[in-house]
């Protein structure tokens, strides 16, 4: 093992109880920036075998799949990364309640599911962080929007902010306003997606190559991000500042304008928000399985 291998920043055990996608990109991004050495991670899930054998491979993880091991690991391991699908979130945790003791960290990664409902399950004031990372942790440059419980001890709460603040920024807010940022940066990458689309099938559509407007709009968007952050300025005056009257960027805006554009895209966050409470009322009323 090479000498920078060995200084990692966290020297804790973390266990991600769940294995999708954003639990990769985070434990990814955790490697990547050696955070945590990747024998000092496990991954688990309800029964993907395959799915956990392709991240040992890729990550050199370590993979859990006999339910008695999963649940040994999970009683001792001293931080908890709750990744599974809502849907089965209800029941995992409840089946964590019996094997926990009270120095042990859960991060929450699950839409919606508040601290109360969480130490509700567990049936006791467990320490708890609500997080939301969104997907581009994976390469270093996630947003993260995190809620703490009272119990956290200050080294709790420095391992939280250690593990998201190596895979991108992290904004602290109240809980109630978790849901909000859901809608602006956990779900938001999707947004620029589906624009970076519709950029470059009009570019296809005007006879440009699928490969010239994959590159002009990555080079677009990757700019115009820039911008904002090195300048300071705001997107509403450098929008101004490219926008010649009766140009063509102004009929380009007009456009989107008659589409109400701005105001769409405001009514998709708020959207986002909504259905991220309707999940977490629903985690409370699912009735507990014991498939997990």
């Amino acid at each position: 093992m090479c000498e920078s291998q060995t200084k990692t920043l966290i020297q804790q055990h973390i266990t991600f109880y769940g294995a999708g996608a954003m639990a990769e990109a985070v434990v990814r991004g955790l490697i990547a920036r050696q955070v945590v050495r990747p024998q000092d991670i496990s991954m688990m899930n309800r029964s993907n075998v395959k799915r956990l054998d392709e991240l040992q491979q890729k990550y050199g993880v370590q993979v859990q799949h006999n339910d008695d091991a999963k649940m040994e690991l999970l009683k001792h391991s001293p931080v908890i990364v709750l990744a599974m699908k809502p849907k089965e979130a209800s029941a995992a945790i409840k089946k964590l309640a019996p094997i926990l003791s009270d120095d042990q960290l859960i991060i929450s990664m699950i839409a919606g599911l508040t601290i109360r409902t969480i130490q509700s399950l567990l049936g006791r004031p467990q320490a708890v962080a609500r997080t939301m990372p969104n997907t581009s942790s994976t390469i270093g440059l996630g947003a993260t929007g995190l809620s703490l419980s009272k119990e956290l001890t200050a080294e709790q709460r420095q391992t939280v902010l250690t593990m998201f603040e190596a895979v991108g920024t992290v904004t602290e807010v109240e809980e109630d306003k978790l849901e909000i940022l859901t809608g602006i940066s956990g779900s938001g990458p999707a947004y620029i997606y589906y624009m970076m689309e519709a950029m470059m099938a009009a570019g296809i559509r005007g006879g440009l190559t699928p490969d010239q407007c994959r590159e002009l709009t990555i080079q677009t968007v990757l700019g115009a991000a820039r911008m904002v952050q090195k300048t300071g300025e705001a997107p509403s005056a450098l929008r101004a500042k490219v926008t010649s009257p009766n140009g063509a960027t102004q009929a380009a805006l007009e456009k989107l304008d008659e589409g109400d554009f701005f105001e769409t895209v405001i009514s998709a966050v708020h959207r986002c928000a909504e259905r991220s409470r309707e999940m977490g009322a629903a985690l409370v009323e699912v009735p507990s399985r014991e498939e997990y």
